[in-house]
Order: structure tokens, then sequence, then C-alpha cells
């Protein structure tokens, strides 16, 4: 028969409210930069017409338009989405499956 181990209680350090901040302030002090995963693109960089796959999900696409948000044409999901004509963010980080 195998013993546990007891588990070790450790204390939580408290923390002030201006400790926190100090620590919002300085991370949003520069702004917040987006960097998409590696190998892949965020949908505003992709020229128009160029055919995509979205990283999270299997879902592709062809892109339209981009301004603010993407407009695009979703061509295929094995989950049971929807296939059709659809605006989504521009900052979505996709694969460029081909180049126009």
């Amino acid at each position: 028969m195998v013993k546990k181990k007891k588990q070790v209680l450790t204390t939580r350090k408290n923390v002030t409210t201006a400790q926190i901040e100090r620590l919002a302030k300085k991370a949003l002090k520069n702004g917040l930069k987006h960097t998409p995963a590696k190998g892949c693109k965020f949908l505003k960089d992709l020229k128009v017409g160029s055919l995509f796959q979205v990283e999270q999900g299997p879902i592709r696409g062809v892109l339209i338009s981009c301004d603010h948000n993407a407009t695009v044409i979703i061509t295929e999901t094995s989950d049971g989405g929807s296939i059709g004509k659809q605006h989504i963010s521009a900052n979505t980080s996709v694969k460029e499956i081909t180049k126009v």
C-alpha cells in the first residue's frame, strides 16, 4: 500500500491596491501589442482573395475585404458552424493557405 504525501499549505501574500494600480499602469504604459502565433498571420495582413484557415478551429474561408473588421466567406467547417458571408475581427490569427 502506497502512502499519500501530505499537501503543504502555503500562505498567500496580500497585495495592496497601490501595488495593483502600479502594475496595471506599468502594463498599459506602452499599449497592448498583439502578435500572431508562430507560423500564422492576422487577417488584416492578408491580401484580398487569400484563402485561409482559422488557427483555433477547423474553419476555412476567403477574405473579401478588411477594414476595422474583416468580411470573409466561410467555405468549410467541420463542427457544423454556419457557412457563408460573415464579419470577424481583423486581428484573428489565421494560417494562409494560398497567396493571391
